[in-house]
């Protein structure tokens, strides 16, 4: 199983979160960035070869790209193998005792801390 992403942020975190590996295909903005992120330092990820924004030349892909980034050999079970380990590290983090779990929890503390301060009140001056 697999994700043919265009490299959104969210798109991303959820492909990250199940564990899967993707297939990078970005369009614009920030997604080419996101595509580094999952191909080159992650290592779950396969690029189809897209250079440019699609707003600038359209969004074409040749099919013999797609057919080799969906490989079957050593090389696909080890990127498969590092996406699922990625997902374990991100639901554990969110688990009860996981980092982001704990961190946020110390956040909603820290917020409940700070409503128990009175604001000052600063005196409203009318406008005539």
């Amino acid at each position: 199983m697999g994700f043919v992403i265009h490299c959104g942020w969210n798109s991303t975190l959820e492909a990250i979160i199940a564990g899967v590996p993707m297939v990078t295909w970005p369009v614009s903005a920030e997604q080419f960035y996101n595509e580094k992120l999952v191909t080159g330092t992650l290592n779950i990820g396969v690029r189809i070869g897209v250079q440019v924004g699609a707003a600038l030349v359209g969004d074409r892909v040749k099919k013999d790209a797609i057919e080799k980034a969906i490989m079957e050999d050593k090389e696909a079970e080890e990127l498969r193998s590092r996406a699922r380990k990625l997902g374990d590290m991100a639901k554990s983090a969110v688990e009860e005792g996981g980092s982001s779990h704990s961190d946020f929890n110390a956040f909603i503390e820290e917020l409940k801390s700070k409503n128990s301060i009175k604001p000052s009140r600063t005196p409203v001056v009318e406008q005539k």
